[in-house]
């Protein structure tokens, strides 16, 4: 007795996988390559606010100027003039605010971006390297790229404690820039960590220039002594500008007096 074997209709219709797509940007983001976008992008707004930051500081130097009819430090008007942004279209201090909120978010996605390609690195080579490795090719700047950017992280939120929120300086006025520098970094310990951090800052800068513009497919080989050149600059004008604070602090040169 044979059996009958039965089969169903055919059809030439590929059936598709029901699921929800993600969003371009999204799809791109969960990638290997669109992390390092994220880091080259975020990194690329880092550079440009703390360059801005630091030549902003640079008007402690202009010591006392006339404003408004009576004497007051230039870096304190400047202070006031980032609070007084797009006044009266906003109300005074949301432009700063605004600014401030959009730094924070590209700060959290740079750690977000880098912490998740160390996973993804992890995962794509779970066995340790059974030898040396060959330290020629990477610098003493990326492979303290991890730890430079932690000592950054950490001496970011003191600098905020210290000289925004005034929580760890004993001086604080609020709106007194000048008076709350000279009182903050009129400390030797402060003073020393300042320094310490700004060198972990240029060590990151530096190596941060010079691997965005691979991260960005700008890397051509023809272009790699501009690059380091363009890189050296950044990190030692961000370094030499900021250290310069502290030391001419101690030296008496920034030294606050009542008007």
């Amino acid at each position: 007795m044979s059996q009958t074997l039965q089969r169903g209709p055919v059809s030439g219709t590929a059936v598709k996988t029901a699921g929800k797509r993600k969003p371009f940007l999204l799809d791109l983001y969960s990638t290997a390559v669109g992390k390092k976008y994220v880091m080259a992008v975020t990194g690329i707004i880092g550079i440009g606010f703390i360059i801005g930051h630091m030549v902003g500081n640079l008007k402690a130097y202009l010591g006392v100027i006339e404003h408004n009819g009576a004497p007051a430090y230039d870096i304190d008007v400047y202070g006031e003039f980032l609070r007084e942004l797009l006044v009266p279209i906003v109300p005074h201090g949301y432009a700063l605010w605004g600014l401030r909120l959009a730094l924070i978010g590209a700060l959290v996605l740079h750690l977000h971006a880098a912490w998740s390609l160390t996973v993804m690195n992890r995962q794509a080579r779970p066995v340790r390297y059974q030898s040396a490795r060959d330290y020629q090719v990477a610098n003493f700047a990326s492979r303290t790229m991890r730890w430079s950017g932690i000592l950054v992280v950490l001496f970011l939120l003191w600098h905020l404690a210290d000289l925004t929120w005034g929580w760890f300086n004993p001086g604080f006025e609020h709106g007194a820039v000048y008076r709350n520098l000279d009182a903050s970094l009129s400390r030797l310990p402060v003073a020393a960590l300042y320094i310490v951090a700004n060198i972990a800052l240029g060590i990151h800068l530096f190596h941060g220039v010079w691997s965005l513009f691979q991260s960005m497919g700008w890397n051509n080989p023809r272009f790699n002594r501009w690059r380091r050149g363009l890189a050296t600059a950044i990190a030692t004008l961000v370094v030499v500008g900021n250290v310069s604070f502290p030391i001419m602090t101690l030296a008496g040169v920034i030294n606050y007096t009542a008007l």
